[in-house]
């Protein structure tokens, strides 16, 4: 990793804190894409202190639409190059929301940012060869199926639920993206980090959170969960490997909706039109 960009999202706590630390003493160059700038100055000092060089730091809110354009934009008029992309932000929601956008709010962390923010950057990638993406799904996956006539839970809204689908629709991204993908330049994988003692969860308190914190004591640490999202971005072991889902670093099959072809292509189509993604942003995934 000496000398390669990485750029992960959601990187000021937890798993996505806990890989920038990783792979920046591998030697990587990192740009962390964080919401709060408070945490985020505060998890650079802490990263760099581990041995990262030269942190690099994007405010943005993953919730907007243009936000993420607007993340997007900022790194590609500083960098030519990007060789790991690091999905990782996420949420899980104690009531139904919506974004700036009318989205909701877990649908439009968890998928849409990565499917617009990685669609924006596949250019630099693809000009990277060969480099990779890799997207933070969960087991949480297993349960869940796609909810096509109220993909956003406007009938009736579960946490657990729409965390779930969009978990689902991280493998069906990752699915979908990798027969547009020349693996020969760049692969996409997924996986699930385990059940992790960090901040996630606790965004909006409540009963939820609680729940989450006397859980703790059950979870792995944050270095351990982030082991399969590192592995995948760095190791030569799954380098050419791609459209794969991941548990404790090494392959293995997804649930019975997750392998579904036609699930994954029609949420790519569900995606572009809730993104509105411009054909010069599509146009560079090639179809292998």
């Amino acid at each position: 990793m000496q000398g390669k960009t990485v750029l992960i999202t959601g990187a000021n706590q937890g798993i996505g804190k806990a890989s920038a630390i990783a792979l920046g003493k591998l030697g990587a160059k990192l740009v962390l894409v964080c919401r709060n700038r408070e945490k985020a100055e505060q998890a650079v000092a802490e990263i760099e202190k581990e041995g990262a060089k030269n942190v690099e730091l994007i405010i943005g809110d993953l919730s907007s639409q243009a936000e993420v354009r607007r993340v997007a934009a900022e790194f590609k008029a500083k960098h030519d190059r990007l060789d790991v992309l690091l999905n990782n932000a996420g949420v899980l929601v104690t009531s139904r929301r919506t974004t700036i956008d009318g989205i909701e709010e877990t649908f439009a962390i968890n998928h849409l940012a990565y499917f617009l923010l990685t669609n924006l950057l596949l250019d630099v990638l693809e000009a990277s060869a060969p480099a990779r993406i890799v997207n933070v799904s969960s087991e949480a996956h297993r349960g869940a199926w796609m909810h096509w006539d109220d993909l956003q839970f406007e009938k009736s809204f579960s946490s657990f639920q729409a965390y779930g689908q969009s978990k689902l629709c991280n493998i069906l991204f990752t699915r979908e993206l990798a027969k547009r993908l020349d693996p020969k330049k760049v692969t996409v994988n997924c996986l699930h980090p385990g059940v992790v003692a960090s901040g996630f969860g606790q965004t909006y308190g409540g009963a939820m959170s609680l729940l989450i914190r006397v859980a703790h004591i059950f979870m792995i640490n944050t270095e351990k969960g982030a082991r399969t999202q590192v592995y995948l971005a760095s190791s030569p072991e799954v380098a050419g490997v791609s459209g794969k889902y991941f548990d404790k670093c090494r392959e293995k099959p997804p649930n019975r909706e997750a392998q579904s072809d036609e699930n994954a292509k029609k949420l790519w189509d569900v995606s572009e039109r809730l993104t509105s993604k411009t054909e010069a942003a599509s146009s560079h995934a090639s179809v292998n």
